[in-house]
């Protein structure tokens, strides 16, 4: 068995996300914990009023919405009482056993899972700690739960195959599959509050992995000018199709402005996250013979980092957005420092370039045969100066409080 554990300020957009699930066919209520009704007869609004009520006895805690998910082997098909039953062992050893929460079999992934929702302001107002919960209290108790049912143990298995699920789960939306707004509600439900993204082509960069787009508009549209939110599905050629739908209509409400509060926090909380993708990185240039951006694409997608090239009608690459599905985290290119933006890496692939050349220069290792290990030959072919002279285009979306004004110098004269 493997537990994630992820926290929130949001219980209304977790609740939502495992409820609109319930209402497409693609997962089931199994058990309501201490709640005063029985679980057939609580509504959505009943089942949030409980959570509700709890975070307003600590108005304190920036995080008060735990989200879990039990996910077990394959070869498992386990029954929902055994699921409940499951759930309830973890969450009494974890400490939420007197919390109130929900369990939620879910039927949309190639393996058994569960999600689990719950608080942590208990009933006297104070708050349960979640710092290093899943060190603390988690492994102890998924340990002993593997024990206590038999379950396949998560101990052993590689690494690399606990990602080999697509990064979240949902699918791409499909204009005319499912209805509109449902099917961008559920990849906003899961994007908005999973993923650390500090503007708006940032949150893109991961919308757009699953064919939703947040678009402002253009300058002198309205919608720009009276700081509205479109959010558009976009067809296999990345272009927007059927009716844009506004940010107000969704029930979490992902308009312009609960982004912008998004952006703030998110800005902090990802900055420990910049250290992986940028070993990831290095280890490629390191470990293989990188002559292009593309190439490099590749090796991160290994390492479960999506490199996403931004590039002008021209093809002339002008910016990279690094979305690492790990630590779900989003970084631009040049946020991470100079030789991680979009020149950055054309000179690495540049010099890696002439490195090749100069390795293979006498007439018996020249031959064409060598240089069909070339990624793209056009970077062979393209004056180098105009690769380490070129600029980066930054076109991010930063809002105006945001932004620092400059100080007026004065110079008083001699």
């Amino acid at each position: 068995m493997v537990a994630v554990i992820k926290t929130s300020s949001s219980i209304r957009g977790i609740l939502n996300y495992n409820e609109n699930k319930v209402e497409i066919g693609k997962a089931e209520c199994i058990s309501a914990v201490n709640y005063p009704l029985e679980l057939e007869k609580l509504s959505f609004t009943s089942k949030l009023n409980r959570f509700l009520k709890l975070s307003e006895l600590n108005t304190n805690a920036k995080r008060n919405t735990v989200h879990i998910s039990l996910n077990f082997d394959p070869s498992e098909n386990h029954s929902k009482e055994k699921l409940a039953e499951i759930a309830d062992t973890y969450m009494k050893k974890l400490g939420f056993g007197r919390q109130p929460y929900l369990v939620y079999q879910h039927y949309d992934a190639g393996h058994p899972h569960c999600h689990i929702v719950t608080n942590n302001i208990q009933r006297d107002g104070r708050r349960i700690d979640l710092h290093l919960l899943g060190i603390r209290k988690s492994e102890p108790a998924r340990k002993e739960i593997e024990e206590m049912f038999g379950l396949v143990k998560a101990e052993g298995r590689k690494q690399k195959e606990q990602f080999s699920l697509n990064p979240i789960d949902v699918g791409r939306v499909q204009y005319g599959k499912a209805e509109s707004r449902k099917a961008i509600n559920s990849v906003l439900n899961k994007v908005l509050f999973d993923y650390k993204y500090s503007s708006l082509p940032e949150l893109n960069a991961v919308l757009n992995l699953y064919n939703v787009h947040a678009d402002r508009g253009t300058e002198e549209s309205r919608v720009f000018k009276n700081n509205g939110l479109l959010y558009k599905i976009l067809d296999k050629n990345s272009k927007p199709i059927g009716v844009p739908i506004k940010a107000s209509e969704f029930y979490s409400r992902p308009t312009l402005k609960f982004l912008e509060g998004k952006f703030k926090s998110n800005e902090s909380e990802k900055e420990s996250c910049k250290k992986y993708v940028k070993n990831a990185v290095k280890l490629a240039f390191n470990r293989e013979n990188i002559f292009s951006p593309e190439k490099l694409s590749k090796i991160l997608e290994q390492e479960s980092i999506h490199m996403i090239l931004r590039k002008s009608n021209e093809g002339q690459l002008y910016g990279i957005t690094y979305v690492d599905h790990k630590t779900k985290s989003v970084f631009n290119g040049s946020s991470l420092g100079k030789e991680y933006s979009a020149k950055g890496i054309q000179e690495s692939c540049a010099i890696n370039i002439l490195a090749f050349e100069r390795k293979y220069q006498s007439p018996v290792s020249t031959s064409s045969e060598n240089f069909q290990n070339l990624e793209s030959k056009e970077y062979v072919k393209e004056n180098l100066v105009d690769i380490l002279l070129r600029g980066e285009k930054i076109s991010d979306y930063v809002s105006k409080q945001f932004k620092q004004k400059r100080k007026k110098r004065f110079y008083k004269g001699i």
